[in-house]
């Protein structure tokens, strides 16, 4: 009679529950038929007898089944009493008197990127904004729940406050929040909104008119971009450079749309130099500036800069963030911080668009802050994904040194790779999906069709830190694979291929320079007795030793923990003062400057 799925995430009595009722709405279970036995139907099922009995109880209580005495349980007669009843009219699609394409007004198409719904079931998702279930706090945010559902807390959520928000949780973002961004407001100057999208799409319809220039990032976020376009808006995209979105030469402007913790997409942190320039050039301009604090900066590398907001003397910053990423793909709750006036006027807007947010919803989230659940939460959550960021980019700088560069990113949840110049990433993003790798092409990040096709993203929210390195040596197979036409190999690579004594003879003694995959300059010293030491990073402040010998064709290198202490066999190739390695299918690995020791007097 009834299918219960043991995988389902509701219990078996749940289940049953659920089925009898739809099928007493759909007319599947007639008013007045009487029901199987509860010893019968729990057979038939293949479940306890005592799921049956409280299910049926259960909807008893509820009113959808009654007993009858010595006669059994049947379906109440008076449940579909106060339903419409119709019979659906079959019309077929051209028999509309309705032309649904003149009415419809033109809505943009989505640009923004959709992972494969099924994206958990691949072993490596290198997808930014899909997390892993692991992640969630589960017992936090019970605690706090239980807490918002209290009789007391139900009975002042409950209470109709207008357009107010939770007091408690204007008091905590004030006071746990905005703090560690360096922002310091009044509850009055924050408002919260049903999550980020929603936050974007006020501030866009609040602060723009037909025919604005506004300044925004390119590449930068598409639905920035499709919000104010669908505003009439005039756009001026900015380059991206190392330090951030460039500041228009001139105006007229009225908006900068700035993403400057982890710039959209590419992770770069805005330079403070480049923050206050940004800051001047809006006072010459009269411009506001819209400060999109999607990922509160968490900078790996150094110390986290101050957002805009903080350093802005002349009220002309609004600053506009969501609560943990994890927290906030489920809980879709945001707030904007803006001078009182502004937020004001959004909270009229706020309530002809989409009311506001559930106050369940933010009481408990006040609880989780005020807790300190949220603190503890958050540095749990910077530790993982630090380890992951750094695994990530050890694993590109061993399996992929020749190939692929990564922009100057200091921290964040994705990196944004630079490819070969041949390399087309819808094709390897292709491909690496047939071997269980996801990533993100970046097109849908620029405003032309004229952008660079080598480009990619790859996130780390959705995996766990023991896949990085095996994702990314699948990676490189795909695009070792797709590289045998178009890279060098040991076969057309210019220069003299050394081996044997010679090669010893030629390398004892050399330095090689080169730089990482995420760009810092690196050195290895050969010594004479076979050992090597080596150096990275601009202080040198990543070290490590090795040893190294040659056998016949080859010459090997092992490194206490560079490289995963790996012994590496490579054919070399010296062009010049370049230095050439290949692996044993003759593939180009990589390569470095040779600085020759002093001859010997």
């Amino acid at each position: 009679m009834f299918y219960l799925d043991p995988d389902s995430p509701l219990s078996l009595q749940g289940q049953l529950r659920q089925k009898i009722v739809e099928a007493i709405m759909v007319g599947s279970l007639a008013p007045g038929r009487r029901l199987p036995s509860s010893r019968k139907l729990a057979s038939q099922l293949g479940v306890a007898r005592n799921t049956v009995v409280l299910a049926y109880q259960q909807l008893m209580d509820e009113g959808y089944l009654l007993t009858r005495e010595r006669s059994g349980i049947f379906v109440n007669e008076e449940v579909l009493v106060r339903r419409v009843s119709y019979q659906p009219v079959s019309r077929g699609e051209s028999s509309s008197s309705i032309d649904w394409g003149r009415r419809l007004r033109q809505v943009p198409e989505s640009e923004a990127f959709q992972a494969s719904p099924d994206w958990q079931r691949y072993p490596y998702p290198f997808i930014d904004g899909y997390f892993d279930q692991a992640l969630f706090p589960v017992h936090e945010w019970r605690e706090a729940s239980r807490l918002a559902l209290g009789v007391g807390e139900v009975n002042a959520w409950s209470r109709y406050r207008g357009d107010a928000d939770d007091p408690l949780l204007l008091e905590a973002i004030r006071t746990r929040l905005l703090p560690g961004r360096g922002i310091q407001v009044a509850d009055e100057q924050i408002i919260v909104l049903p999550g980020i999208h929603a936050a974007r799409a006020l501030l866009a319809r609040l602060l723009t008119a037909r025919g604005d220039t506004l300044a925004v990032e390119d590449p930068g976020s598409p639905e920035w971009r499709s919000l104010l376009l669908e505003r009439g808006a005039r756009l001026d995209f900015r380059p991206v450079d190392g330090e951030g979105m460039e500041p228009p030469v001139a105006g007229p402007h009225t908006l900068f749309v700035v993403t400057p913790s982890h710039q959209l997409p590419t992770g770069i942190t805005m330079s403070m130099s480049r923050r206050q320039e940004i800051l001047a050039r809006a006072a010459e301009l009269d411009a506001l500036v819209i400060e999109d604090d999607h990922a509160a900066e968490t900078n790996y590398l150094g110390q986290p800069h101050p957002a805009l907001q903080s350093m802005d003397s002349s009220g002309r910053v609004v600053y506009l963030s969501s609560l943990a990423q994890v927290l906030a793909s489920s809980l879709q709750l945001a707030f904007i911080v803006a001078p009182v006036e502004v937020v004001q006027a959004a909270r009229r807007l706020r309530r002809i668009l989409f009311g506001t947010p559930p106050r369940n919803n933010q009481r408990t989230m006040a609880y989780f802050l005020s807790l300190g659940h949220y603190d503890s939460f958050h540095r749990r959550l910077d530790a993982v994904f630090r380890s992951r960021w750094l695994a990530l980019r050890d694993a590109l700088n061993h399996y992929l040194p020749s190939l692929v560069v990564t922009a100057p990113s200091q921290g964040g949840t994705a990196l944004w790779v630079n490819g070969p110049e041949w390399l087309d990433a819808r094709v390897l993003a292709r491909e690496a999906g047939r071997r269980g790798v996801l990533l993100e092409p970046v097109g849908h990040y620029y405003h032309t069709a004229s952008h660079p096709e080598n480009c990619f993203r790859l996130g780390l929210t959705s995996l766990d830190e023991s896949q990085v390195r095996a994702g990314v040596a699948a990676l490189a197979a795909v695009i070792r694979d797709l590289s045998k036409s178009h890279a060098e190999t040991l076969d057309s690579a210019r220069g003299e291929r050394v081996s044997g004594a010679l090669l010893r003879s030629r390398l004892a003694g050399a330095e090689l320079h080169f730089t990482t995959v995420y760009g810092d300059p690196a050195s290895i010293r050969l010594h004479q007795d076979g050992s090597m030491t080596g150096q990275a990073g601009y202080a040198g402040e990543d070290s490590d030793r090795g040893v190294w010998w040659v056998e016949d064709e080859f010459w090997l290198r092992r490194w206490e923990q560079w490289s995963y202490g790996k012994t590496l066999a490579l054919y070399v190739v010296i062009d010049g003062n370049q230095i050439k390695w290949f692996d044993r299918d003759r593939q180009l690995v990589d390569a470095a400057h040779i600085q020759w020791p002093p001859p010997q007097s």
